[in-house]
């Protein structure tokens, strides 16, 4: 049986885990991430990174990656499909940063974050299957986790960055996240010879239904589709889930949509329920007890409404790295009290993103009545949304240096 010790623990390699370790990199403290996969993985096509996502990715040096290679979009346009009426969205305009909204490719962003990391960080085939705590002799505690091929791992701090379906969340005693009530499909379309789409975002509003899609290069677009169903089984057929959508969810849209859904690549076609987290069992319960919390959708899984699910993962990690950084930098070890400041600024901040991309998500997704059209178009874009989109504005911070705590000081 083999015992490792280690100061911190991160439990999962994807968009939070690997954000978390290299913050932590940064500020002096070395981490070991576990990540039950035998290789990284990047499930999902494409993301939208926000302005918040990229005041995060600078914090961390990575953004430069990926700037080069994706351009910002400036404008989007809905589509009420039942009356055809059609709405400009400037992304341009709401932009106060000058970063603006850009989509990549998952897989892109998950190994522009691995890179940073040093050989032998990530330790992959590592399931967790049970956590206890131990308290030291100088009443400092400890995280012990069981791995299910009989290693044991102690550590000072550890963060679980696994997913929705969290072991750590669960032995922190959160709830299990439910079902939003809306399913969605996603797929990325290939054209070798280019699409001949403008470099804008298009969403398609129906009955209970919502559709959209966004070029991420001159050869590639992804799109998606999210409805009104409740069902867990879902097939992961990439076949019959094309024809799902070709005969039923994208019947009525237009037929440059379903020339998306016809050259998808069939490894990129995913169907599955939309999960979430009552938000106030973040406010109210424990996103951390003593050494231990969580972050990404180990916390705070959301629907896709916003775009925030991997902005806030991004912000979790800097604003974790900062406060044990900020503790290390003036202590020179590792004391009590970071955890609990990184859990109080984001305790608020992300039951916020659940509840706004939840309503979001109502709004543009309640049909197409008149009423539902009067409350979309009149109240939630001339209003609401123009509030909601000052999320995107969030700052977290920059990871402390010497130099940054001298002038703090």
């Amino acid at each position: 049986m083999e015992i490792i010790s280690v100061d911190v623990v991160i439990v999962g390699a994807g968009i939070a885990g690997l954000a978390t370790a290299i913050a932590l990199m940064k500020v002096g403290v070395r981490a070991l991430v576990l990540e039950r996969s035998h290789e990284l993985r990047a499930t999902g096509g494409a993301l939208n990174l926000f302005p918040n996502a990229w005041v995060a990715l600078e914090a961390l040096g990575v953004a430069h990656k990926l700037t080069r290679i994706y351009t910002p979009l400036d404008k989007g346009y809905i589509t009420n499909v039942a009356t055809g009426e059609i709405q400009e969205v400037s992304y341009a305009r709401m932009d106060r940063t000058g970063k603006g909204l850009r989509s990549v490719h998952r897989r892109a962003l998950v190994e522009a974050l691995a890179e940073e990391l040093p050989p032998g960080m990530i330790r992959f085939s590592s399931k967790l299957v049970s956590i206890e705590t131990q308290t030291l002799e100088d009443s400092s505690p400890i995280a012990i986790l069981h791995m299910e091929d009989g290693t044991i791992i102690k550590a000072e701090v550890l963060v679980g960055c696994d997913g929705v379906h969290s072991v750590v969340a669960r032995w922190l005693g959160l709830t299990t996240p439910i079902h939003s009530g809306r399913t969605a499909v996603l797929g990325m379309a290939k054209f070798p010879q280019g699409h001949g789409f403008n470099h804008e975002v298009h969403q398609f509003l129906g009955h209970e239904r919502r559709a959209g899609c966004v070029p991420l290069n001159d050869k590639e677009v992804y799109w998606f589709i999210t409805y009104k169903s409740y069902s867990m089984e879902l097939t992961r057929d990439p076949e019959l889930i094309r024809e799902e959508v070709m005969e039923h969810l994208a019947k009525d849209l237009p037929p440059k949509f379903l020339d998306l859904v016809q050259h998808s690549d069939p490894s990129t076609l995913t169907w599955a329920p939309l999960m979430l987290r009552y938000p106030w069992d973040l406010i109210l319960g424990h996103i951390c007890k003593g050494n231990i919390t969580v972050a990404g959708d180990a916390m705070h899984p959301m629907t896709p409404d916003l775009g925030q699910g991997g902005c806030a993962a991004l912000e979790d990690a800097v604003v974790l790295g900062r406060n044990i950084g900020t503790v290390v930098l003036r202590h020179g070890k590792m004391v009590s009290g970071a955890i609990e400041k990184y859990a109080k600024e984001r305790r608020w901040r992300t039951a916020g993103l659940i509840v706004g991309s939840y309503l979001a998500g109502r709004a543009q997704q309640g049909g197409s009545g008149r009423m539902m059209k009067f409350i979309r178009e009149m109240f939630f874009y001339r209003f609401v949304y123009r509030r909601i989109v000052d999320i995107i504005h969030y700052d977290c911070g920059k990871l402390p240096s010497v130099s940054s705590l001298d002038e703090l000081n």
